[in-house]
């Protein structure tokens, strides 16, 4: 290990969307950076406003875990959407032998030897109420210009289908002249062999005749 942290953590805050009377939820991946098992604990500074699963784990090498944070639902707003609330991870290496689901209680009390890593999240809140009216206005479309948009894209869509369609009809008519022409051209060919044919056996009856008129005429006079 080169003096890098032992674990890494995704996202480096804890944002939840708050809504009145309901639950929000937040996930973090935790990444073991080492070649070695590690073990982490979660702590906050508000132990009843969030649920933590799981609160602590050991991580393989090089492998990764996903907790999931809930807060409690909340029955008011807090004042301006702001948050003190802090996040502890705990982290520090153990032996590979250690049960996951029986962590001991001094894994993570600090002594001289053992080196235990300490990461602080902080808290985000976003008002449920406000986000999707600020994010229409951020992005400058409303629900009416989408309604537009979506019927536009419909008939874009129904146009080019149109036009394919055509384009296909057009196909199969081309392929119909150029089966006719390929037939036509295939019947003339057939009838000038027939009469180049026709040419040629008269004409061989023809010398056929005149050699038999020779013989016969020989025949007689001798």
């Amino acid at each position: 290990m080169g003096g890098g942290p032992l674990i890494s953590v995704h996202p480096e805050e804890l944002t939840f969307e708050v809504k009145l009377d309901e639950p929000a939820y937040c996930n973090l991946k935790v990444v073991n950076n080492t070649e070695h098992h590690v073990a982490f604990k979660v702590k906050t500074t508000a132990p009843k406003k969030y649920f933590v699963r799981p609160n602590a784990s050991v991580v393989q090498p090089w492998d990764s875990c996903t907790i999931t944070v809930t807060l409690q639902a909340q029955k008011q707003y807090p004042p301006d959407m702001q948050c003190m609330d802090k996040f502890l991870i705990q982290s520090t290496k153990v032996p590979p032998s250690i049960d996951i689901d029986e962590i001991p209680p001094d894994t993570f009390t600090k002594d001289g030897e053992k080196v235990i890593e300490e990461l602080k999240l902080r808290v985000v809140y976003i008002s449920a109420k406000s986000r999707h009216p600020n994010s229409e206005g951020k992005s400058g479309i409303s629900s009416a210009s989408r309604h537009s948009m979506i019927g536009s894209d419909i008939q874009a869509v129904q146009r080019l289908r149109e036009e394919r369609d055509a384009t296909l009809q057009q196909n199969k008519h081309l392929q119909r002249e150029l089966e006719l022409l390929r037939r036509t051209k295939s019947s003339k060919s057939n009838a000038g062999f027939s009469l180049t044919f026709a040419a040629f056996a008269g004409l061989v009856g023809l010398l056929v005749g005149m050699m038999l008129s020779i013989a016969l005429s020989s025949s007689s006079t001798e």
